[in-house]
Formats: C-alpha cells, sequence, structure tokens
C-alpha cells in the first residue's frame, strides 16, 4: 500500500475554471495538489452545474484521477468569500478537501 498522501480539494468554479478548458458557468472542479506545476496536478471538472457532486461521484472522479481517499479520511467542509477582483458581488463558497492515496497500480 502507497504512504504517500496528498490532499484533494473540490470547489465551485464561481466563474468557470480556467483549466483544462475555459467555461462561462460555474461548475465543481476536484484536484490533487501535488510536487511541481499547478497545470500538471490532476484535476477533474463536472459539466456545468451549481448542484454539488454527490460522495459516489466525488470517489468516482478521484478513482478516475488514479486517487482513492486515504484511510479514514472524510470530507472536510468549509466556507470562505471570493476574492476581491471578481466582476460580481462577494459571496459565500463551499471548499471541500480530503486526504487521498494513489491507488494501487496508478491511474485507472
Amino acid at each position: 500500500m502507497s504512504k504517500q498522501i496528498f490532499g484533494a480539494q473540490m470547489s465551485l468554479r464561481c466563474c468557470g475554471p480556467t483549466f483544462p478548458d475555459r467555461t462561462a458557468r460555474p461548475c465543481w472542479q476536484l484536484y490533487v495538489a501535488m510536487t511541481g506545476l499547478v497545470s500538471e496536478w490532476p484535476t477533474y471538472t463536472w459539466p456545468t452545474s451549481t448542484e454539488i457532486p454527490t460522495v459516489r461521484q466525488r470517489y468516482d472522479a478521484l478513482t478516475e484521477l488514479g486517487f482513492t481517499p486515504a484511510e479514514d479520511a472524510e470530507w472536510e467542509w468549509t466556507e470562505h468569500t471570493g476574492p476581491d477582483y471578481h466582476p460580481h458581488p462577494a459571496r459565500v463558497f463551499l471548499l471541500a478537501a480530503v486526504k487521498v492515496r494513489p491507488l494501487e497500480g496508478g491511474a485507472a
């Protein structure tokens, strides 16, 4: 079993993600923070929607990226406000995080 533990984060991208493709509408995006360039981090983007991905959908996305939640890891939710440079009024956003480990054998 792999001893490497990474942090996965999921957030609602209010103006759509810029990576891997730009979208104009809100969508949820999950990424695994690793060493190296941010543009090389494993990233999963759900179709444009503000509906929170289910636990099953999050698990499936992690599997597709080659990861699984670490033993006894649980999703932790926090609230934060958007940055001042956005063209819309500040609002509260949800950010979810979970510790993950690589799947045995790598990505699916």
